[in-house]
């Protein structure tokens, strides 16, 4: 993150204080009922989700995959195809699952109940749902927690963790969702064997997050209790088979890279054009400082482009890239 980032607007969460309600990106319906228009009229740059997705189109469906129960040839058939892209050692476990947020719903009852520090500004998933499992939520470091979650790169600043950190907790959960923009820099490779889990997001740089598929990488008792809890058939048929093509499409992914390498620079000229300076970010989103997050968020909306300010600062904000036919129009509102 940038070093102008002012440290008062870092802390969304206490320490040890109560989490609030969960904040995300999108919420298109209230911004369209609030400034009107047709919602497919919208440009929705408020999630960090990638607006060219890998061509789901392109893929022939196997027959009865919305009518079977989904069967273990595919599910293997997905698992394989992530392990040999993210690169996943033999005896580190691997689960597919109806989304990351589903893992992070229930990853915090894996451990008893204690005190887990989650490092802020983050999104707060993780710190809702430890909330919601009876664990005290810290924000800053402490030699007494039990767990440590690591959002990397963060979101919404883009930071990149320490290896450092991974080490000498019974729990820790990396959350990687938006890590395949840089493949290289997972933690993977520093992922202790015993109560460690990464966590991939399909939906970001794959850009098909209506999909609903996720996966967590670690600890294989861990995550043979998640796949417990989450029941048979946690990834449906479809998925099973647009995942396992689009993990093993090593051309499309570069290519992605290149592409969201150069629309982040292009969307900095533009918003530096506009007077507001780079904070922070990632390929599939970057962070701005303005004068009034709010006032931009407004005048945007009023153009119907949706981006997202956040509670807990008055001069951030953050958007995704635009797709390709709608960098005039973000350039014409700003």
């Amino acid at each position: 993150m940038a070093d102008d980032t002012k440290r008062s607007e870092m802390t969304s969460l206490p320490a040890g204080g109560k989490v609030g309600p969960r904040d995300h990106g999108g919420g298109l319906d209230a911004a369209v009922a609030r400034f009107g228009g047709a919602r497919e009229a919208w440009i929705d740059l408020s999630t960090g989700i990638n607006p060219c997705p890998w061509p789901v189109e392109t893929k022939t469906l196997p027959k009865g995959c919305w009518t079977a129960l989904p069967d273990q040839a595919a599910a293997q058939a997905l698992e394989d195809a992530a392990r040999a892209l993210w690169q996943v050692p033999k005896g580190v476990g691997i689960l597919a699952a109806p989304g990351a947020s589903a893992l992070i719903a229930r990853i915090p009852g894996l451990a008893q109940a204690g005190r887990v520090h989650i490092a802020t500004p983050t999104y707060n998933e993780h710190a809702a749902a430890f909330a919601l499992h009876g664990w005290e939520v810290l924000s800053a470091p402490q030699s007494t927690v039990q767990a440590r979650v690591i959002v990397h790169p963060n979101n919404p600043t883009g930071a990149w963790a320490d290896p450092a950190l991974l080490s000498g907790l019974p729990l820790v959960v990396v959350d990687e969702s938006f890590c395949d923009i840089a493949p290289e820099r997972s933690l993977l490779p520093h992922l202790p064997r015993k109560g460690g889990i990464i966590l991939k997001s399909f939906g970001k740089f794959w850009g098909l997050a209506g999909l609903r598929l996720g996966f967590a990488i670690g600890d294989p008792d861990l995550l043979a209790r998640l796949h417990d809890a989450m029941g048979p058939w946690p990834v449906s048929g479809p998925a099973l088979s647009i995942g396992a093509a689009a993990l093993a499409d090593r051309e499309w992914a570069d290519a992605t890279r290149q592409r969201l390498a150069a629309d982040a620079l292009r969307l900095d000229q533009m918003m530096e054009r506009a007077g507001a300076a780079r904070a922070g970010g990632t390929d599939l989103f970057r962070l701005y400082r303005v004068d009034n997050a709010a006032d931009w968020q407004t005048r945007l909306a009023q153009a119907h482009i949706w981006s997202r300010i956040f509670p807990w600062s008055d001069s951030l904000i953050r958007l995704g890239m635009p797709a390709p036919q709608d960098w005039t129009r973000v350039g014409a509102a700003l």
